[in-house]
C-alpha cells in the first residue's frame, strides 16, 4: 500500500514538472465583440459573437478570424515536446492492411481495403470467395488533398451494378453514382442533393434514395433542412425523371429512409422527426417484385400501407420473408425484443390505405378482402425482453442471428425462426461483433471484431455449422496481450452505477501506477458507447497513459430507460455521471489529480464544455471536438432541429430553460481559471455547423486572456469526421495527443525508451 501511494506521489509530481514545461498561452488574435442582446422568456441573453456564425467559405470576417487563429494555435503546437513522436507512432499503428465488410451479390464479393497509408480505402470486387481481387474504384484519384471520399454503395442484385454515394470534404451532402462493374466506368446517372439516405435497390433496374429539395445559393452549408423525400431512380434516367415515391409535406421535418427486403417483396419506409430513436413505419408492397425484377417503363403503384404510427419506440427492421418483417423492438420491452408482423389482408380499392390488386390477399393472389377498420397486420413476439440490451438482427439462412450488448459489451447468438435458441457464437474478449449482413436461405455471412487492443478483423460465419473462419486478420506493430481492458462500476452523484472501460498497460496496472488517463464520453441519443479500435488511442496507450470510455446515461447501452435518464430536462444526470467517472479515476488512484484529461466529441463536445464550466478544477486539459456549444439556436443551422427530439426545443420555455442552464457558450464566467482547452473543428461540417466552436472557442479566450491556453484548430475541407484523410487523421491525433500530454503529464520517454 506504501508503495502504491509512493509510486502515486511521482506521478503526481512528475505531472506537475511537465505540465510547468508546457508552453505559455499565446496572445490571442483580437476578436470584435457585437453587442447582440435578445430578451428570452423574461432573460436578456447576449451574444456578442453572433457575427462568426457567417459561413467561413463565403464570409471574408470570419474566414480572416479562422486565418488568424490557426496561425497561433499552428505555432502553439509546433513546440510541443512530444507532437512528433505522437505523429509517427500514430503513422506506423495505421500502417496495417485493413479490410471493410465483403457484400455478396450475383457471385461477387465487393469490399473495401487499405493498404496501410492511402488516404481513402478503394473498393475491390471478386468473383467467388477465392477470386482474384479486382480494383472497382479509388477514391484517392479523385481530389488532390484526399479530402473526398467514397461513403455508402450497395450492388444490384446480380452484382452487374453498383450505386456508390460520394462525399465531398467531409460534408453531409452525398452525390450517388453508379458503376459497371464489368467495365468498370461509371454511367451517366448522378444525382444530386442526397442526405442522409441509403440506396435501396429493387430489382436490378433501379433502387431507392432520400433527397432533400435543392437549397438556396450560398446556403448549402448552414440552411436548415426540411422536406426529404424518397424517389425512385431507374437506371439510365436523369435525376429530373425520378419518381417520388413518399413524402409528408405536412410534416416537412421528418426525415425518411427506404430498404428493400431480400425477397424483393416490401420497401419499408422508415420516417423519424429526428436523430432519436424514435419511428413510423410503413410499408410499399412491390406489385410484380416476387422475382426482385422491374419491367422495363412499367408504372408503379408507391401506396404506402400504415405499419406503426407515432413516433414513440425504436424499430429496426431485422428482414422480411413472403408477408412477414421482423423487427428489433423498445416497444413494450425496454431492454428490446423481436416481434414478427404478419400482412393478413388487402384492404379494397378506394380506402384510405390504397390496394395493390396484382398481389391480392395475403400471400394467395386473388381479388382484395377485409374491412378498413380490420388491422392489415398482426403482431406476434418471437423473442422477449431478456437481460441483454438488444441491438439489432439479422436472418442469415434459416437462422435468426441476434447482436445484444451486455454492461456495453458485445455479444451475438443464433436462435430458429420462431425464437428457440441455438447457438451462442463466442467471441473471445471484451470487445464488438458487427455486420452479419446476408438473406434468408444463404448461410454465409461476415463480421467485423474489434477492441480497444484489437484492430478489426474480418471473419466469414457460416450459420449451418455456427463455425467461424478467418477472412482478412490485421498484422499489428504490438502486442494485445501487453494491455489490459477491463470494466469498472462506479457511483454517480444520485447513486446510479454507471459502467466504465479501462484500458492500461498491463504492467502498470499491476504496479498499481497512477498514470495520465484521457476519460472519454458522449451520453446522448441512444447511441452505445462499444470497444473499438483506434491508433491515436493505442499510441496514447503506448506512451504510458489510461483510457476511459464511461457508458454515461443518455446513451443505450441499457436500453430505453438508460436513454430517458439522460434525455430532456434529464440531461444533467450526463454532465453528473461523467464527473463522477473523473472523481473515481482519481480516488482509485487511476491517475494523480492533475492528470485527468477529457476528450468528447459532436454531442459528446458539448459534454466536454458542458463539465468544463461546472467542475473547471477537476481537468487537467480538454478537446471538445465538433461540439454543440449553443444550446439556444442548435436547431437553427442544417440538421440542427433533428436533435431537439434529444435536447428539447429552444422554442418551448421549459425546455429554453434547462438548456440555458448548461449550454457551454452561455455559462463561461469572466475570471474563471478553466482548464487547457484545444477546440477543433471543419470548416466544412455541415451538421454541428462550425459556428458552435468559433463562437466558444471566443468566448474562453475573453473569459480569461491571460490564463491556460484556449485554442482553437479549424481543419480545412474537413466536416463532421467521416470521410477524414488518413494524412489529416494522422495530424489531427498528434495535435490532440500532443496537448494532453503536454498539460497531464504524460511522458513519452520514460514509457517507451528501455530503462536500465
Amino acid at each position: 500500500m506504501l508503495l502504491a501511494r509512493l509510486l502515486a506521489l511521482g506521478a503526481l509530481c512528475a505531472c506537475a514538472a511537465a505540465q510547468a514545461a508546457a508552453p505559455a498561452a499565446p496572445a490571442y488574435p483580437a476578436t470584435p465583440r457585437g453587442d447582440v442582446v435578445e430578451t428570452q422568456f423574461g432573460e436578456a441573453i447576449a451574444d456578442p459573437y453572433r457575427w462568426l456564425e457567417g459561413d467561413v467559405r463565403s464570409d471574408k470576417a470570419v474566414a480572416q478570424w479562422v486565418e488568424r487563429q490557426n496561425a497561433a494555435t499552428e505555432a502553439y503546437l509546433a513546440k510541443l515536446p512530444q507532437r512528433e513522436w505522437f505523429a509517427r507512432r500514430i503513422r506506423e499503428l495505421l500502417d496495417y492492411e485493413r479490410f471493410g465488410l465483403p457484400q455478396k451479390a450475383g457471385g461477387r464479393y465487393f469490399y473495401t481495403r487499405n493498404s496501410g497509408l492511402l488516404n481513402q480505402p478503394q473498393l475491390f470486387m471478386r468473383r467467388g470467395l477465392n477470386g482474384k481481387p479486382r480494383l472497382l474504384a479509388d477514391p484517392n484519384t479523385w481530389s488532390k488533398d484526399g479530402t473526398t471520399a467514397l461513403d455508402e454503395w450497395v450492388p444490384s442484385r446480380d452484382g452487374k451494378h453498383l450505386a456508390y454515394s460520394v462525399q465531398e470534404g467531409g460534408s453531409d451532402w452525398r452525390t450517388i453514382r453508379v458503376l459497371d462493374t464489368k467495365t468498370g466506368r461509371d454511367l451517366a446517372d448522378e444525382l444530386q442533393w442526397v442526405k442522409f439516405s441509403s440506396i435501396a435497390w429493387i430489382g436490378t433496374e433501379g433502387f431507392l434514395y432520400s433527397r432533400f429539395p435543392a437549397p438556396r445559393d450560398g446556403a448549402a452549408y448552414q440552411e436548415a433542412n426540411r422536406g426529404q423525400a424518397i424517389y425512385f431512380h431507374r437506371l439510365g434516367t436523369p435525376q429530373s425523371a425520378d419518381e417520388r415515391v413518399y413524402a409528408t409535406p405536412e410534416r416537412p421535418e421528418l426525415i425518411h429512409r427506404a430498404r428493400i427486403t431480400s425477397d424483393g417483396r416490401w420497401a419499408l419506409i422508415t420516417s423519424a422527426k429526428g436523430t432519436d430513436s424514435r419511428f413510423e413505419l410503413r410499408a410499399i408492397p412491390l406489385a410484380g417484385q416476387r422475382r426482385g425484377q422491374i419491367s422495363a417503363g412499367a408504372e408503379r403503384d408507391w401506396t404506402a400501407l400504415e405499419l406503426v404510427n407515432g413516433l414513440d419506440h425504436n424499430w429496426r427492421l431485422i428482414e422480411g420473408v413472403g408477408d412477414s418483417l421482423w423487427f428489433v423492438t423498445n416497444a413494450g420491452a425496454a431492454k428490446g425484443k423481436v416481434v414478427r408482423a404478419d400482412f393478413d389482408r388487402w384492404i379494397p380499392p378506394g380506402r384510405k390505405n390504397g390496394h395493390t390488386p396484382s398481389l391480392g390477399c395475403g400471400p394467395v393472389d386473388g381479388e382484395p378482402c377485409g374491412t378498413e377498420d380490420d388491422p392489415p397486420w398482426t403482431f406476434h413476439d418471437v423473442v422477449p425482453e431478456g437481460e441483454d440490451t438488444m441491438t439489432r438482427g439479422q436472418i442469415i439462412g434459416d437462422r435468426l442471428l441476434l447482436s445484444t450488448l451486455r454492461d456495453g459489451s458485445a455479444r451475438a447468438v443464433m436462435l430458429s425462426l420462431d425464437g428457440r435458441p441455438a447457438q451462442a457464437i463466442q467471441l473471445g474478449a471484451i470487445g464488438t461483433a458487427s455486420g452479419f449482413a446476408g438473406r434468408p436461405g444463404d448461410p454465409e455471412t461476415f463480421y467485423t471484431f474489434s477492441s480497444f487492443n484489437h484492430p478489426p478483423a474480418v471473419f466469414r460465419f457460416d450459420s449451418r455449422t455456427g463455425q467461424s473462419q478467418p477472412f482478412a486478420l490485421p498484422k499489428m506493430t504490438f502486442d494485445p496481450a501487453d494491455f489490459l481492458v477491463e470494466q469498472r462500476t462506479y457511483a454517480s452523484r444520485d447513486g446510479t452505477k454507471v459502467p466504465m472501460f479501462l484500458v492500461r498497460k498491463r504492467a502498470i496496472a499491476q504496479a498499481g501506477r497512477a498514470v495520465p488517463t484521457l476519460l472519454y464520453g458522449y451520453g446522448g441519443f441512444e447511441t452505445s458507447q462499444v470497444p473499438s479500435f483506434s491508433a491515436t488511442r493505442m499510441a496514447w496507450l503506448e506512451a504510458g497513459g489510461a483510457f476511459a470510455l464511461a457508458n454515461l446515461r443518455g446513451g443505450g447501452e441499457f436500453g430505453k430507460a438508460w436513454h430517458e435518464a439522460g434525455r430532456l430536462a434529464n440531461k444533467q444526470n450526463v454532465f453528473d455521471d461523467f464527473i463522477a467517472a473523473g472523481e473515481y479515476l482519481i480516488a482509485k488512484g487511476v491517475t494523480p489529480r492533475d492528470g485527468l484529461v477529457i476528450r468528447g466529441g459532436s454531442n459528446g463536445g458539448l459534454l466536454v464544455g458542458a463539465v468544463l464550466n461546472q467542475r473547471p478544477d477537476l481537468f487537467a486539459a480538454a478537446v471538445p471536438q465538433v461540439g454543440v456549444m449553443d444550446m439556444l439556436r442548435f436547431d437553427r443551422f442544417t440538421a440542427g432541429r433533428l436533435w431537439a427530439d434529444d435536447y428539447g426545443s429552444p422554442a418551448k420555455e421549459a425546455d429554453w430553460r434547462v438548456l440555458r442552464s448548461y449550454s457551454p457558450y452561455h455559462n463561461l464566467k469572466p475570471g474563471v481559471a478553466y482548464p487547457p482547452v484545444l477546440v477543433t473543428t471543419g470548416d466544412t461540417d455541415d451538421r454541428v455547423v462550425p459556428a458552435h466552436s468559433f463562437k466558444y472557442a471566443a468566448a474562453l479566450q475573453a473569459a480569461n486572456p491571460a490564463g491556460k491556453p484556449h485554442l482553437i484548430r479549424v481543419a480545412t475541407r474537413a466536416g463532421h469526421g467521416s470521410g477524414k484523410p488518413t494524412d489529416m487523421v494522422i495530424e489531427e491525433g498528434a495535435d490532440v495527443l500532443g496537448f494532453l500530454s503536454a498539460w497531464s503529464g504524460l511522458d513519452v520517454k520514460s514509457e517507451v525508451t528501455p530503462q536500465p
